[in-house]
């Protein structure tokens, strides 16, 4: 502890941080649920809160499922500065500062959101939000490799996943219906989304200080630049060549494009559906209640859909479960067919028709993760992973970008309809992937 506070008091310099401290005596439980909280927190709140927010405020669904989109740049573009979080500083060094720039990100939001042009300058300090956010994941997810043990890895995966579908809820469901409240009693969403961006800035900002004291220092969390910085073009190079040289790179990329053609669509246009005037074809919910059904009972399928595929597929392997995936991911889009011709006002009836299609996703969602590690398998396994996430991002990122414009010419039940033909690119890429039979099953044990 005394080692840490000196840290503290001479500013955080590299030499404070890069000195060969030891890991401190920290419980895991002390960082790891936090850590994974405030990585889930921005990410969220740029990759599907800002959706609501410019709703709220006005936008159209072509103009504000268009300028969300290019918010995943930094996600897409992510593998070609991580290379920098490992040779410039220390993991540590990045986490605590990437979260307070984030921080800082949020209260600009807060701070922007009342101006005239709030548009521009929103969009300016999400993106700064997002590329702390896609750099803090770097950071985070290296760290925790180093600063904990095998059997502390595996025994804390799931707080990890838990503690990241919190920050979920919390955004999707709490600070939306915050937003809500505070619109009703405003009568102003500009002042009502300013406050709430407010809260959520003031909350990191203390989880940035905490981690600035509490995250221990692993001796192998070293910058390795200094160790030639004449060979990192070189290695830079080569580490991304060799991805591009895998058998059968055109169906792995296919796969990692268009699995979730369908779902990208679907992804931007269910926020605004739900929240949409019933006469323009939507379902009208208050916030509050779309923080109920989306941000709360949608995020808690979500995560039953990732277990239940986790634990299957640890049993009978990838392969068995497969095409049951698939299918799961893809045919509950037919809900909000139902619920666009229908119009139902039972919000219950709404929740279970979500959680259908949220349970459902987080299940086949787990065949396409388990899948980028399948490729990223062998040497560089990290940045190939990365490079698989990039990708991943790009299927997200692209048909998003179109599918408020199409919304609007074919109306929501037309454009759910196109939904379920978009699906069908995922079926094909499927059938033409590799995936040894064996691959994720768990070995018995003994």
């Amino acid at each position: 502890q005394q080692r840490v506070l000196s840290s503290v008091s001479d500013g955080g310099s590299e030499q404070g941080e890069t000195s060969g401290h030891e890991p401190g005596a920290r419980n895991p439980w002390a960082w790891i649920p936090t850590l994974y909280f405030i990585q889930g927190l921005p990410n969220v709140l740029v990759a599907s809160v800002s959706l609501v927010v410019y709703k709220n405020l006005g936008l159209s669904n072509a103009a504000a499922a268009f300028y969300t989109s290019w918010l995943y740049v930094p996600w897409v573009l992510k593998p070609l500065w991580s290379p920098a979080v490992d040779i410039l500083r220390t993991r540590r060094w990045w986490i605590w500062r990437m979260q307070f720039i984030a921080a800082a990100g949020l209260a600009s939001v807060a701070l922007t959101i009342p101006t005239t042009y709030f548009l521009q300058l929103t969009l300016a300090f999400f993106w700064l939000l997002a590329f702390a956010s896609a750099t803090h994941d770097i950071a985070a997810d290296g760290f925790y490799i180093l600063a904990t043990s095998e059997r502390e890895q595996a025994f804390f995966s799931g707080v990890r996943n838990t503690c990241f579908n919190l920050a979920r809820i919390t955004a999707q469901g709490l600070l939306v219906a915050v937003a809500g409240r505070l619109k009703e009693r405003t009568g102003s969403f500009t002042i009502a989304w300013s406050i709430t961006f407010g809260i959520a800035a003031a909350g990191s900002f203390v989880l940035a200080a905490y981690h600035r004291l509490v995250l221990p220092f692993p001796a192998e969390d070293k910058p390795g630049a200094r160790r030639g910085s004449r060979i990192l073009p070189a290695g830079f190079f080569e580490t991304f060549g060799s991805f591009f040289k895998k058998p059968k790179l055109g169906r792995l990329l296919a796969f990692l494009l268009l699995y979730r053609f369908g779902e990208a669509q679907l992804l931007k246009m269910v926020q605004l559906f739900l929240i949409d005037r019933r006469d323009r074809g939507g379902l009208g919910l208050s916030n509050e209640e779309f923080s109920l059904v989306y941000g709360t009972a949608g995020v808690l399928a979500l995560m039953g859909g990732g277990l239940l595929g986790g634990f299957l597929v640890s049993r009978h392997g990838l392969k068995s479960w497969l095409w049951p995936m698939v299918f799961a991911m893809h045919l509950p889009d037919a809900v909000f067919v139902y619920l666009s011709g229908a119009q139902p006002h039972d919000l219950r009836l709404i929740s279970a028709c979500v959680a259908v299609e949220q349970f459902g996703y987080g299940f086949g969602f787990t065949a396409f993760m388990l899948y980028m590690i399948y490729i990223a398998r062998g040497r560089h396994q990290t940045a190939h992973y990365a490079i698989c996430t990039g990708f991943m991002a790009l299927g997200l990122m692209l048909p998003g970008m179109w599918s408020g414009w199409l919304q609007e010419i074919l109306g929501y039940r037309h454009f759910f309809v196109w939904v379920l033909f978009a699906t069908i690119p995922g079926f094909i890429v499927t059938a033409l992937i590799p995936l040894d039979a064996g691959f994720g099953k768990r070995e018995a044990s003994g």
